[in-house]
């Protein structure tokens, strides 16, 4: 099996819960048979959102890259970047690094067009937004994208960086109502775009309509570096 590095803290807790998820699906009757995992946790990488607006001059790339050429020497042979707006960045990091990093952005598309969707809701971060990681990758594939507007998009920062990166209570109805506005919108799946919003799913049951990146992130990690139990070969189980 190959070894798994994972560049972690962007932000913590979403590191670990990609772990608990890796280790959920792998298919393991023994320790042995587990995956092996290299962890580097780096809280203190700049904010990717604010480099990308503009907001800040501090480039996380340095950072990230060091960590995982960190992770390489150690001898991760494949990278997982628990952070969705850290994508942005891949190119330049899979440059710097040498080793491959998985594309949740990419296996997200290729996940929705296998299940056969054609419009998808996207919560996630300003700076994912922003740089369109998730629309030019669905649109590619044929798949429209329905954003929130100015008023949602505030409060899904406020869930992700007031909320989940504080380590506060996450204000569900605040969830509740920027995702039933946007299948009111026509989306058939809402993505949880950000790491920070996985943990939403993590604590309450979401239902059929919505689609976890980090979910899928963990998913193609197992497929990668170890072996897959049956039940999550697909993580969509219906379409609205």
């Amino acid at each position: 099996m190959k070894k798994l590095g994972v560049l972690g803290g962007l932000g913590p807790m979403a590191s670990v819960y990609f772990l608990q998820l890796v280790v959920q699906m792998t298919e393991a009757r023994t320790d042995q048979e587990h995956i092996e995992v290299l962890l580097h946790s780096v809280p203190q990488i700049p904010d990717r959102t604010r480099y990308i607006l503009g907001q800040s001059s501090e480039d996380p790339v340095p950072q990230m890259a060091v960590a995982g050429r960190g992770l390489a020497a150690q001898g991760a042979q494949v990278l997982a970047i628990p952070c969705v707006t850290a994508h942005y960045f891949q190119e330049r990091l899979e440059t710097q690094i040498g080793v491959p990093i998985l594309n949740a952005v990419e296996e997200t598309a290729l996940c929705l067009q296998q299940a056969g969707i054609n419009r998808a809701g996207i919560l996630a971060t300003d700076g994912t937004l922003s740089s369109r990681l998730f629309q030019t990758c669905l649109e590619k594939r044929g798949i429209s994208c329905v954003i929130p507007g100015p008023e949602d998009q505030r409060a899904v920062m406020r869930l992700i960086y007031d909320n989940v990166k504080a380590g506060k209570p996450v204000e569900y109805p605040l969830f509740e109502a920027v995702s039933e506005r946007l299948f009111a919108r026509g989306a058939q799946i809402n993505l949880l775009g950000c790491t920070e919003l996985s943990l939403i799913g993590r604590d309450h049951a979401l239902g059929p309509g919505f689609l976890d990146v980090l979910e899928v992130l963990a998913r193609k990690a197992v497929l990668c570096c170890g072996r897959l139990k049956e039940e999550y070969e697909s993580l969509i189980a219906e379409v609205n």
